[in-house]
Protein backbone atom coordinates (compact mmCIF):
# COMPACT_ATOMS: atom_id res chain seq x y z
CA UNK A 1 0.00 0.00 0.00
CA UNK A 2 3.16 2.10 0.44
CA UNK A 3 5.82 2.99 -1.99
CA UNK A 4 9.27 4.73 -1.31
CA UNK A 5 11.32 6.71 -3.98
CA UNK A 6 14.68 7.80 -3.23
CA UNK A 7 18.21 7.91 -4.93
CA UNK A 8 20.67 5.21 -5.08
CA UNK A 9 23.68 6.79 -5.20
CA UNK A 10 23.98 7.72 -1.47
CA UNK A 11 22.45 10.98 -1.12
CA UNK A 12 19.25 9.72 0.63
CA UNK A 13 19.39 7.93 4.32
CA UNK A 14 18.06 4.86 4.39
CA UNK A 15 16.72 5.76 7.51
CA UNK A 16 14.61 8.70 6.34
CA UNK A 17 12.45 6.11 4.86
CA UNK A 18 10.93 5.43 8.54
CA UNK A 19 10.48 8.72 9.41
CA UNK A 20 8.21 9.53 6.11
CA UNK A 21 6.46 6.20 6.62
CA UNK A 22 6.06 6.85 10.24
CA UNK A 23 4.74 10.76 9.16
CA UNK A 24 2.50 9.46 6.81
CA UNK A 25 0.33 7.55 8.39
CA UNK A 26 0.32 9.49 11.95
CA UNK A 27 -0.66 12.51 9.87
CA UNK A 28 -2.56 11.03 7.51
CA UNK A 29 -1.22 12.26 4.39
CA UNK A 30 -1.41 11.33 0.76
CA UNK A 31 2.57 12.02 0.28
CA UNK A 32 5.54 12.63 2.39
CA UNK A 33 8.85 14.22 0.51
CA UNK A 34 12.07 14.59 2.11
CA UNK A 35 13.13 18.15 2.37
CA UNK A 36 16.38 19.67 1.81
CA UNK A 37 15.40 23.17 3.07
CA UNK A 38 13.60 22.38 6.22
CA UNK A 39 14.83 24.16 9.46
CA UNK A 40 16.23 20.66 10.51
CA UNK A 41 17.48 19.66 7.19
CA UNK A 42 21.13 19.36 6.20
CA UNK A 43 22.85 19.63 3.05
CA UNK A 44 26.65 17.98 3.00
CA UNK A 45 25.75 16.81 -0.92
CA UNK A 46 25.31 20.38 -2.58
CA UNK A 47 27.63 23.05 -3.41
CA UNK A 48 26.50 26.32 -2.53
CA UNK A 49 25.85 27.68 -5.86
CA UNK A 50 23.54 24.61 -6.73
CA UNK A 51 21.76 24.93 -3.50
CA UNK A 52 21.40 28.20 -4.28
CA UNK A 53 20.09 27.04 -7.60
CA UNK A 54 17.73 24.52 -6.34
CA UNK A 55 15.80 27.34 -3.86
CA UNK A 56 15.45 29.57 -6.81
CA UNK A 57 14.13 26.54 -8.90
CA UNK A 58 11.41 25.99 -5.87
CA UNK A 59 10.36 29.45 -6.12
CA UNK A 60 9.61 28.97 -9.44
CA UNK A 61 8.11 25.81 -8.86
CA UNK A 62 5.65 27.15 -6.10
CA UNK A 63 4.42 29.80 -7.60
CA UNK A 64 3.20 27.49 -11.05
CA UNK A 65 2.05 24.78 -8.65
CA UNK A 66 -1.77 24.96 -6.95
CA UNK A 67 -2.00 27.35 -3.69
CA UNK A 68 -2.47 24.64 -1.47
CA UNK A 69 1.11 22.89 -2.00
CA UNK A 70 2.58 26.49 -0.97
CA UNK A 71 3.76 25.07 1.90
CA UNK A 72 6.25 23.27 0.66
CA UNK A 73 10.04 23.78 0.70
CA UNK A 74 11.01 21.45 -1.93
CA UNK A 75 9.02 20.39 -5.39
CA UNK A 76 12.28 18.48 -6.64
CA UNK A 77 12.75 16.18 -4.03
CA UNK A 78 14.11 12.75 -5.19
CA UNK A 79 12.85 11.77 -2.06
CA UNK A 80 9.36 10.71 -1.69
CA UNK A 81 6.65 8.38 0.23
CA UNK A 82 3.44 7.86 -1.29
CA UNK A 83 -0.44 6.13 -0.25
CA UNK A 84 -1.02 4.19 -3.56
CA UNK A 85 -4.31 3.58 -3.27
CA UNK A 86 -4.43 7.51 -3.95
CA UNK A 87 -1.51 8.82 -5.93
CA UNK A 88 -1.89 5.70 -8.10
CA UNK A 89 -4.23 6.84 -10.65
CA UNK A 90 -2.56 10.01 -11.11
CA UNK A 91 1.11 8.47 -11.33
CA UNK A 92 -0.11 6.56 -14.34
CA UNK A 93 -0.52 10.18 -15.74
CA UNK A 94 3.10 11.55 -15.14
CA UNK A 95 4.93 12.82 -18.51
CA UNK A 96 8.12 10.45 -18.32
CA UNK A 97 10.09 13.45 -20.00
CA UNK A 98 8.96 15.89 -17.42
CA UNK A 99 11.91 17.78 -15.25
CA UNK A 100 11.09 15.98 -11.78
CA UNK A 101 8.92 13.24 -11.05
CA UNK A 102 7.72 14.76 -7.83
CA UNK A 103 6.52 17.94 -9.70
CA UNK A 104 5.34 16.44 -12.15
CA UNK A 105 2.93 14.44 -10.03
CA UNK A 106 1.69 18.00 -7.97
CA UNK A 107 1.36 19.82 -11.12
CA UNK A 108 -1.58 16.36 -12.43
CA UNK A 109 -2.80 16.52 -8.78
CA UNK A 110 -4.22 20.01 -8.94
CA UNK A 111 -3.76 20.44 -5.49
CA UNK A 112 -5.85 17.50 -4.07
CA UNK A 113 -3.11 15.42 -2.57
CA UNK A 114 -2.02 15.92 1.12
CA UNK A 115 1.29 16.94 1.11
CA UNK A 116 3.87 16.79 3.98
CA UNK A 117 7.82 16.72 3.88
CA UNK A 118 10.27 15.37 6.54
CA UNK A 119 13.63 17.08 6.91
CA UNK A 120 16.35 15.04 4.87
CA UNK A 121 20.14 14.97 5.67
CA UNK A 122 21.50 15.08 2.45
CA UNK A 123 24.87 13.28 1.68
CA UNK A 124 27.45 13.74 -0.94
CA UNK A 125 26.64 11.02 -3.62
CA UNK A 126 28.98 7.74 -3.29
CA UNK A 127 27.99 6.63 -6.63
CA UNK A 128 27.26 8.27 -9.84
CA UNK A 129 27.29 11.67 -11.61
CA UNK A 130 25.33 14.38 -11.65
CA UNK A 131 22.54 14.62 -14.47
CA UNK A 132 22.18 18.60 -14.53
CA UNK A 133 22.84 19.95 -17.66
CA UNK A 134 21.20 22.50 -20.35
CA UNK A 135 18.62 19.53 -21.12
CA UNK A 136 17.17 19.58 -18.04
CA UNK A 137 17.19 23.32 -17.36
CA UNK A 138 15.18 23.15 -20.27
CA UNK A 139 12.81 20.70 -18.83
CA UNK A 140 12.51 22.57 -16.28
CA UNK A 141 11.56 25.76 -17.82
CA UNK A 142 9.02 23.53 -20.13
CA UNK A 143 7.82 22.17 -17.35
CA UNK A 144 6.79 25.65 -15.80
CA UNK A 145 5.03 26.92 -18.47
CA UNK A 146 3.16 23.70 -19.16
CA UNK A 147 1.87 23.68 -15.55
CA UNK A 148 1.13 27.81 -16.10
CA UNK A 149 -0.39 27.07 -19.17
CA UNK A 150 -2.69 24.33 -17.47
CA UNK A 151 -1.38 21.37 -19.24
CA UNK A 152 -3.85 22.02 -22.46
CA UNK A 153 -1.00 22.27 -24.70
CA UNK A 154 1.64 19.15 -24.83
CA UNK A 155 5.07 19.70 -23.49
CA UNK A 156 6.65 18.78 -27.14
CA UNK A 157 4.79 22.02 -28.64
CA UNK A 158 6.15 24.68 -26.30
CA UNK A 159 9.40 23.53 -26.52
CA UNK A 160 9.04 23.35 -30.62
CA UNK A 161 7.77 26.83 -29.87
CA UNK A 162 10.13 28.48 -27.42
CA UNK A 163 12.95 26.66 -30.15
CA UNK A 164 11.05 28.62 -32.35
CA UNK A 165 11.38 32.00 -30.72
CA UNK A 166 15.21 31.26 -31.14
CA UNK A 167 14.53 30.54 -34.84
CA UNK A 168 12.70 34.22 -35.12
CA UNK A 169 15.97 35.75 -33.70
CA UNK A 170 18.19 33.88 -35.40
CA UNK A 171 16.15 34.78 -38.72
CA UNK A 172 16.09 38.52 -37.73
CA UNK A 173 19.97 39.02 -36.94
CA UNK A 174 20.68 37.10 -40.18
CA UNK A 175 18.50 39.25 -42.40
CA UNK A 176 19.84 42.74 -40.84
CA UNK A 177 23.49 41.12 -41.50
CA UNK A 178 22.92 40.32 -45.00
CA UNK A 179 20.99 43.66 -45.56
CA UNK A 180 23.55 46.20 -43.81
CA UNK A 181 26.86 44.40 -44.03
CA UNK A 182 26.63 42.63 -47.57
CA UNK A 183 23.95 45.00 -49.00
CA UNK A 184 21.56 42.32 -50.42
CA UNK A 185 17.79 43.68 -51.20
CA UNK A 186 15.57 42.46 -48.32
CA UNK A 187 13.59 39.58 -51.16
CA UNK A 188 17.41 38.32 -51.46
CA UNK A 189 18.21 38.63 -47.71
CA UNK A 190 15.48 37.12 -47.19
CA UNK A 191 15.78 33.51 -48.45
CA UNK A 192 19.04 33.11 -47.00
CA UNK A 193 17.67 33.81 -43.38
CA UNK A 194 14.97 31.73 -43.46
CA UNK A 195 17.27 28.70 -44.14
CA UNK A 196 19.20 29.23 -42.05
CA UNK A 197 16.83 30.01 -38.62
CA UNK A 198 15.24 26.54 -40.34
CA UNK A 199 18.65 24.81 -39.75
CA UNK A 200 18.98 26.48 -36.66
CA UNK A 201 15.51 25.12 -35.26
CA UNK A 202 16.99 21.75 -36.07
CA UNK A 203 19.61 21.60 -34.53
CA UNK A 204 18.26 22.93 -31.44
CA UNK A 205 15.01 21.28 -31.56
CA UNK A 206 17.24 17.26 -32.33
CA UNK A 207 19.33 18.22 -28.57
CA UNK A 208 16.55 19.42 -26.69
CA UNK A 209 13.24 18.85 -27.88
CA UNK A 210 12.83 15.45 -29.34
CA UNK A 211 16.20 14.44 -27.24
CA UNK A 212 15.02 11.13 -26.80
CA UNK A 213 15.00 10.26 -30.17
CA UNK A 214 18.75 12.49 -30.92
CA UNK A 215 19.91 11.77 -34.09
CA UNK A 216 23.31 11.82 -35.20
CA UNK A 217 26.65 11.20 -37.63
CA UNK A 218 24.43 10.62 -41.34
CA UNK A 219 21.35 10.55 -39.67
CA UNK A 220 21.82 14.23 -38.53
CA UNK A 221 22.50 15.44 -41.89
CA UNK A 222 19.54 13.19 -43.01
CA UNK A 223 17.08 14.63 -40.94
CA UNK A 224 17.95 18.28 -41.64
CA UNK A 225 17.27 17.54 -45.26
CA UNK A 226 13.94 15.82 -44.26
CA UNK A 227 13.34 18.94 -42.01
CA UNK A 228 13.45 21.32 -44.43
CA UNK A 229 11.84 19.66 -46.77
CA UNK A 230 9.02 19.84 -44.28
CA UNK A 231 9.38 23.40 -43.87
CA UNK A 232 9.73 23.68 -47.54
CA UNK A 233 5.79 24.77 -48.08
CA UNK A 234 5.35 26.85 -45.18
CA UNK A 235 9.01 28.38 -46.14
CA UNK A 236 7.88 29.59 -49.72
CA UNK A 237 4.64 30.57 -47.56
CA UNK A 238 6.92 32.62 -45.01
CA UNK A 239 8.60 34.43 -47.96
CA UNK A 240 6.06 35.06 -49.98
CA UNK A 241 3.79 36.78 -47.72
CA UNK A 242 6.26 38.94 -45.91
CA UNK A 243 7.80 39.62 -49.15
CA UNK A 244 4.33 41.16 -50.14
CA UNK A 245 4.29 42.74 -46.96
CA UNK A 246 7.50 44.09 -47.71
CA UNK A 247 6.03 45.67 -51.24
CA UNK A 248 2.36 46.35 -50.65
CA UNK A 249 1.63 46.75 -47.01
CA UNK A 250 4.87 48.45 -45.70
CA UNK A 251 8.79 48.38 -46.42
CA UNK A 252 9.77 47.23 -42.97
CA UNK A 253 11.82 44.12 -42.86
CA UNK A 254 10.63 43.73 -38.56
CA UNK A 255 6.94 43.55 -39.47
CA UNK A 256 7.16 41.91 -42.75
CA UNK A 257 8.94 38.89 -41.47
CA UNK A 258 6.71 38.25 -38.24
CA UNK A 259 3.67 38.22 -40.69
CA UNK A 260 5.55 35.61 -42.13
CA UNK A 261 6.49 33.72 -39.37
CA UNK A 262 2.99 33.33 -38.11
CA UNK A 263 2.11 31.02 -40.75
CA UNK A 264 4.88 28.67 -40.38
CA UNK A 265 4.55 27.48 -36.57
CA UNK A 266 1.87 24.90 -36.26
CA UNK A 267 2.60 23.57 -39.59
CA UNK A 268 6.21 22.87 -38.98
CA UNK A 269 5.34 21.56 -35.16
CA UNK A 270 2.75 18.87 -36.27
CA UNK A 271 4.57 17.87 -39.63
CA UNK A 272 8.48 17.60 -38.48
CA UNK A 273 7.04 15.87 -35.08
CA UNK A 274 5.73 12.82 -37.43
CA UNK A 275 8.44 12.93 -40.32
CA UNK A 276 11.44 13.68 -39.17
CA UNK A 277 11.72 12.51 -35.37
CA UNK A 278 8.83 9.95 -35.83
CA UNK A 279 6.40 11.05 -32.70
CA UNK A 280 2.38 11.05 -32.91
Amino acid sequence: PVAVVMDSDGQHQPSSVRDAVQALNSKKLDVVAGSRFLDHSEIRGLSHRRTDGSTIANRLARWSLPSSYRHLTDCMSGFIVLQLDRCLPLIRQVDVNGFKFFYELLAISRGRLQVGEIPLSFQPRLHGASKLDLAILWDFVVSLLHTATLRLLPRRAISFGLVGASGVVVQLITTALLMGLIGLPFQHALPIAVITAASSNYLVNNALTFRDRRQSGRQLLRGLLKFLLVASLPALANVGLATSFYTLVQAHALWAQLAGIVVVYVWNYAASSRFVWNTP
